[in-house]
């Protein structure tokens, strides 16, 4: 068992299972050789000195994301004349953990490793559900075997349903425990273990639902399934073929009439149970990865995944997924700048530490920001850097991190990134900058407009497809091109200084000379020319935008004056952002890189609203939500109300808008499965609670919970109802977070799931697999 039974006669493989001696390296002076080798269970690479004793690390290939040939990281960069590039590679891992640079002592071992680890990771994504069970058996096995041999005794299994979150009464279990052990030798084989596993996970609540639907509760009939995705799945007129697509491909009778009904053994090849009666096996229809029953297990519409917005309207009727001091991977004081932050930002395919996983993705999301920062100070030999002035952040050189944006800005979506410039620099190394651009980013960089005059309105992410737009200071105006130097501050962020009485922080650098008193720099006429669509520009009030803004001008603001803009005059704000690109960028109060809650600023139409994507927490959830659908491309077309420029809609004032229909949303939070212990205390078992919390519009932010479930995160059962009204459905969003109850301080944070309200299927009973919670869900005017 385990995941090598279909690759182990790899050659590849079989190189990483002998084993091989690699160089880890961490930086210049700090590489190390290193014993690493591939674990008989084909998914555990163990790595140790070969002088450190016994002392070893672990980690799984589900935790790498991608394998990088040669010198594509800092770290190997800094190395590339010692070891060459056949000689490297780096693992990628996904969330925050870092990459792993190896040396292999020769090509060859380096490619056999490089592709070994690719071909375990496909296996993995590509498994088949009963090769995923397989694997999960094997791995508790594995960790409840103790002693290796082969065998558990009742002493382990108490140990693993600890493990497993499963507090349960000793009789009960040791009466499980002899039902499986058939052999009565007081110890369970694998194939025992399965059968002890079966009957730990029984799932009465999942059973009613079958006997509910079923006739005489051992099977449904292809009219009883049909009725049961029309009336509890709300299919519609699909209900028909669904139901015969689902009978034909989970029943295993080959007779012609059974293809007429669904046993209640027949689906027992996925995951997570639909039903388990007592004497059955598991039927796991609910979290199967296929097509067909992809869209019935899911909370979130298939329809919405996929690329299925118009993409050919301007750019300001989207939101843009953004991110605020891109290049660093920690706090903006003392963190690190790095290459790697970019990459991570724009093609990361990720699950999100504090996020549960969603059945049929693995958990697997694109996080694939579309607008990043480049903060760019003068450098001592001439050549531009990019780290958070006047800090201790480290330095990394502009032309590297315009190489790394040409190399994978689009990997993962076709369209448009903004490159937004912190521009600090004088005159020459700003020239210096625009020659990096044009020559490394070549033709994929917009450097005049797309064709025709002067444009009325931006073009949209379809035109713009394969294209780096950069949004900077510029000398006039798209009508005319001025062969002189402008004398202005090239600061983006200055807002601050401009009406922020929120901020302490120092001027922007540009605008201080050597004695520290306040000077103004000159804009270089060649940086200038290269800006086209996104010219940086001071607001002057909605209603001077109303009559001169020019709809490739754009302004930035902080977090407080958006917020205060948006409180005061709401409708104007929508108004403005139905032509002029607008972005929002954090205090500079937020010395730790926190966020600002972003649904404030979707809510009067904002577009460019930038996130610290480093920091994890509430604000990247409704971030990562809001661009979960429509392919994870990074733009989400704003409701129709948000792009009308006549639009009278205020989030301050939803009723008042054209087509206001407010939705009662109800949610049955059924039950759960497999909560990851966050407690690690000896003998700590979840209490689970869930909390539903809606954000939105001021008068949709709500938030109720369910009661807590004493010492049970394996499968606790609610059954509880929540229900709420929604105002202004197409701006919501829905968050369901899970924690662990604490009557004496702050519960502990489980894990989080964030959708748009618009891409949740109604009606649907609902199962969320390994670390999610069942829910049903109905909306109705």
């Amino acid at each position: 068992m385990g995941l090598c039974s279909g690759i182990q006669d790899d050659p590849d493989v079989k190189v990483m299972m002998a084993g091989s001696t690699l160089r880890k390296v961490k930086s210049r002076f700090w590489k190390k050789q290193r014993h690493f080798r591939l674990l008989e269970d084909g998914l555990t690479i163990w790595y140790k000195s070969r002088w450190a004793g016994k002392g070893h690390t672990t980690f799984s290939i589900t935790e790498v994301e991608a394998v990088r040939e040669g010198h594509q990281s800092e770290v190997l960069l800094s190395i590339a004349e010692e070891f060459p590039a056949d000689l490297c590679f780096t693992l990628v891992f996904h969330g925050r953990q870092g990459n792993l640079d190896l040396v292999a002592s020769s090509p060859e071992e380096a490619q056999a490793w490089i592709q070994g680890v690719r071909k375990l990771i496909n296996k993995t994504q590509t498994m088949d559900e009963k090769e995923r069970l397989d694997q999960w058996v094997w791995d508790w096995f594995q960790k409840a075997d103790k002693n290796k041999d082969g065998k558990m005794n009742f002493k382990e299994v108490r140990k693993l349903l600890k493990m497993m979150n499963v507090e349960m009464n000793e009789d009960h279990a040791l009466h499980l425990f002899t039902m499986a052990d058939r052999s009565e030798c007081g110890s369970l084989e694998i194939e025992q273990f399965v059968q002890f596993y079966k009957m730990l996970t029984q799932r009465d609540e999942v059973w009613k639902v079958f006997q509910d639907n079923s006739g005489d509760g051992e099977k449904l009939m292809l009219e009883e399934l049909e009725n049961f995705l029309k009336i509890e799945q709300q299919e519609g007129e699909q209900s028909a073929q669904l139901a015969q697509e689902l009978i034909d491909r989970y029943e295993p009778s080959e007779s012609g009439p059974n293809k007429r009904r669904l046993c209640s053994c027949a689906i027992n090849i996925c995951i997570i149970p639909f039903v388990q009666p007592r004497s059955k096996a598991p039927c796991r229809l609910m979290a199967s990865r296929c097509t067909c029953a992809h869209r019935r297990a899911s909370i979130f519409k298939p329809e919405h995944r996929v690329l299925h917005q118009d993409m050919s309207q301007p750019l300001s009727h989207y939101f843009i997924s953004s991110s605020h001091n891109t290049y660093l991977l920690e706090d903006q004081l003392r963190g690190q700048s790095s290459l790697e932050a970019y990459i991570q930002c724009i093609t990361t395919y990720t699950i999100a530490e504090n996020q549960l996983k969603t059945i049929c993705h693995e958990g697997l999301e694109e996080r694939v920001c579309r607008c990043v920062e480049v903060d760019c100070w003068e450098g001592s030999d001439g050549e531009p850097v990019v780290y958070h002035g006047h800090t201790l952040t480290s330095k990394i050189l502009f032309r590297d991190v315009i190489s790394t944006l040409k190399e994978y800005a689009f990997k993962v979506s076709d369209f448009p990134v903004i490159l937004s410039l912190e521009n600090h620099c004088g005159v020459e190394q700003q020239t210096v900058m625009a020659q990096h651009l044009r020559q490394i980013l070549g033709d994929t960089l917009l450097t005049s407009v797309l064709e025709g005059p002067v444009p009325q309105q931006l073009p949209s992410p379809e035109e713009l497809k394969g294209k780096i737009l950069l949004k900077a200071k510029k000398i006039g105006g798209l009508e005319v091109c001025l062969d002189e130097t402008l004398t202005d501050e090239v600061s983006d962020e200055e807002e601050m200084a401009n009406g922020d009485a929120e901020t302490t922080e120092d001027p922007p650098a540009e605008c201080l000379n050597q004695s520290g008193k306040k000077s103004k720099s000159k804009l270089s006429m060649e940086l200038s020319d290269l800006v086209v669509y996104c010219k940086s520009v001071h607001f002057h009030g909605f209603e001077h935008a109303r009559l001169q803004a020019k709809c490739y001008e754009m302004s930035s603001f902080s977090e407080s004056k958006a917020k205060r803009l948006a409180k005061e005059a709401g409708t104007d704000f929508v108004q403005y952002n139905t032509k002029q690109l607008t972005r929002i960028y954090p205090s500079g109060l937020r010395t730790d890189s926190s966020n600002y809650n972003p649904q404030d600023m979707w809510n009067v139409g904002c577009q460019i609203v930038a996130l610290n994507f480093q920091t994890a927490g509430l604000e990247m959830d409704l971030n990562d939500g809001l661009f979960r659908q429509n392919d994870c491309c990074g733009y989400i077309l704003k409701p129709d109300f948000m792009r009308d420029s006549n639009t009278q809609f205020s989030p301050e004032k939803p009723e008042d808008r054209h087509g206001y229909k407010p939705l009662r949303l109800s949610i049955q939070v059924i039950s759960g499965q497999q909560l990851p212990k966050v407690n690690q205390k000896e003998g700590s078992i979840v209490d689970p609670l869930v909390r539903v919390e809606i954000y939105g519009v001021p008068q949709d932010q709500a938030k109720e919970e369910t009661s807590h479930i004493n010492n049970n995160g394996f499968n606790p059962v609610w059954n509880e109802t929540l229900n709420f009204v929604i105002h202004t459905p197409e701006l919501a969003l829905v968050r369901f977070e899970v924690e662990d109850y604490d009557k004496a301080s702050r519960n502990d944070f489980i894990g989080q799931f964030t959708l748009p309200f618009t891409c949740i299927q109604a009606g649907e009973q609902r199962a969320q697999r390994a670390k999610t919670v069942n829910t049903r869900v109905t909306a109705h005017g």
